[in-house]
C-alpha cells in the first residue's frame, strides 16, 4: 500500500464489447477515488453504465482499459475470489442458496477457510434487523428479508469495500425505506467505503456523500453530493 492511497481508486476505466455490427461501448474513461467512510452514489437512467461500472470494480468484468486501485494495489494483480471477499456485493436481487439463512452467511468465509461459531452468525442476523432467524429456510421469506440476509451475508466477509446495485429497487415501498435506513446504518456504523448505484435522486442524497452521474456510458457529473444535488 503507498502513502495516500485511496480505499478505491477507478483510473479511466472504459469496457468495449466486440459485436458482428462494430464494437459497443459500455462505458468509457470513468475515474473517481474513495477515502476511507466515504460513499459514492452512482446516478443514471438505465443503460448508462452503472451496473457495468460496479462489476467491473470487483472484476465480475474486467475493464477493456484502464485499472481499479484497492488500497493501492491494482485488483488485476489480485486473486478474484480474494478481491470480492474484500470488495462485496449486495446485487438489485437476494440471490440466496437454497437452505437456511444461517448457511447462507456463512458461506463467503468458509471459502476462505474462516468458520462463523453460531454466536457469530447469530450476531450478523440480528445487525440487519433478523434475530432468531438463522434457521429459517430462505424460502419462506419476503423480498425485504432476503435483501437483509443478503446483506448479512456480504457482511459476513468483512469487506473493506460494500458495492450495492440498486438494493432497494425490487422491493416494496415499505421495504425500500428499511432496507435503505438499515444499509446507510451499517455503512456509517462500520465507517464502511461503499459505491451505491441508484437511479432515485433523493436516495443519492439521503445516503452519498460523492456522486458520479453516468449517461451513455459517460461521465457527465463528479462532485459532492452537496454540489450536484443540493443545488
Amino acid at each position: 500500500m503507498t502513502t495516500n492511497a485511496a480505499v478505491l481508486e477507478a483510473r479511466n476505466l472504459s469496457r468495449t464489447l466486440d459485436q458482428p455490427g462494430g464494437p459497443k461501448s459500455l462505458l468509457r474513461n470513468i475515474g473517481f477515488r474513495l477515502d476511507q467512510g466515504q460513499v459514492l452514489a452512482v446516478l443514471g437512467p438505465s443503460g448508462a453504465g452503472k451496473s457495468t461500472l460496479l462489476r467491473m470494480l470487483n472484476r465480475l468484468d474486467e475493464p477493456s482499459s484502464g485499472a481499479v486501485l484497492l488500497q493501492g494495489a491494482d485488483t488485476r494483480e489480485m486473486d478474484p475470489r480474494n478481491l470480492r471477499r474484500r470488495v462485496g456485493m449486495v446485487m438489485q436481487q437476494a440471490y440466496l442458496f437454497p437452505g437456511a439463512a444461517a448457511a447462507n452467511v456463512r458461506y463467503g468465509p468458509a471459502q476462505h477457510g474462516i468458520i462463523l461459531n453460531d454466536s457469530q452468525v447469530a450476531d450478523l442476523i440480528q445487525q440487519v434487523g433478523m434475530a432468531g432467524y438463522q434457521d429459517r429456510d430462505v424460502a419462506t421469506l419476503s423480498g425485504g428479508e432476503a435483501q437483509r440476509i443478503s446483506i448479512a451475508r456480504a457482511l459476513a466477509n468483512q469487506p473493506e469495500v460494500l458495492l450495492l446495485d440498486e438494493p432497494t429497487s425490487a422491493l416494496d415501498d415499505v421495504s425500500k425505506q428499511e432496507i435503505e435506513r438499515l444499509l446507510a446504518t451499517l455503512v456509517r456504523e462500520r465507517n464502511m467505503t461503499c459505491v451505491w448505484v441508484t437511479h432515485d435522486v433523493a436516495q443519492a442524497r439521503r445516503v452519498s456523500d460523492l456522486v458520479l452521474k453516468l449517461e451513455a456510458g459517460q461521465a457527465v457529473g463528479f462532485g459532492t453530493s452537496q454540489e450536484l444535488l443540493h443545488a
